[in-house]
């Protein structure tokens, strides 16, 4: 019985862990287009930035945690907002590294997932997205917020259990390219708020506080992260 259940267990490992073909050229090149269609638009951005929210928020607190803090709960809001709530020091690197995480989450899951499918780990790309969204769905505290994340890991789910290969690859490259060229607006998004003397509280002002760095220069990490990592995604996708 236990031979059995753990002959399982490594049948399903090598499922998750192994590798498969890569999609066609055109594949590749038709979710760049796709994702470009969504993030581009002002209409449909409004949408799917809340996906782009739950990275930015997920960053939040997944970075929290990991230096030691203790994440309370995230909130998801309809305008595409957030708020990750966390408790601790309120200064020192665990709390830059916490505020930092937010615009930098989105390009890196990206730039990730990016490598994933550079060596044809599609599946393994699925499986993690979807364990990343459980885990944060326990920490969701409003009802916007987890009929976001529901739906979103419910997508991942039915994509990895009811598609077939080519499917499955289609969708992932879609989603790692939407990350990439979703995770470069947000900053500019924000830059464009502080020049008219808005968002005064946002992460790059936070960080300016905490750290007595100017806030235009998070700003300019933030712009640099992101296109870097569209820059070596991209590579890495269209190789």
């Amino acid at each position: 019985m236990v031979s059995t259940a753990s002959a399982s267990l490594a049948s399903l490992w090598d499922e998750v862990s192994g590798t498969q073909p890569d999609p066609d050229v055109w594949v590749v090149v038709a979710t760049l287009v796709a994702a470009a269609a969504v993030v581009v638009p002002q209409g449909l951005w409004r949408l799917s930035r809340n996906a782009v929210t739950i990275a930015h928020e997920g960053g939040h607190g997944l970075v929290a945690l990991l230096t030691g803090r203790t994440l309370t709960g995230i909130r998801l809001h309809s305008d595409t907002s957030g708020l990750t709530v966390s408790r601790g020091k309120p200064h020192g690197i665990g709390m830059i590294l916490t505020a930092a995480a937010g615009y930098t989450a989105p390009p890196l899951l990206g730039l990730g997932g990016a490598a994933l499918l550079g060596t044809g780990r599609i599946t393994l790309l699925l499986w993690l997205a979807t364990v990343l969204l459980v885990a944060m769905l326990v920490m969701i505290r409003n009802a916007y917020g987890v009929l976001t994340v529901v739906v979103t890991g419910g997508t991942f789910v039915l994509v990895s259990w009811l598609t077939g290969p080519q499917v499955q690859a289609a969708f992932a490259y879609a989603v790692v390219w939407f990350l990439l060229l979703g995770g470069v607006r947000p900053a500019f998004e924000l830059q464009a708020k502080r020049s008219h003397g808005g968002a005064p509280d946002s992460d790059a002002d936070q960080l300016s506080r905490l750290t007595h760095v100017p806030a235009g220069l998070w700003l300019f990490l933030f712009h640099a992260v992101s296109l870097c990592a569209l820059l070596g995604g991209g590579r890495w996708l269209l190789g």
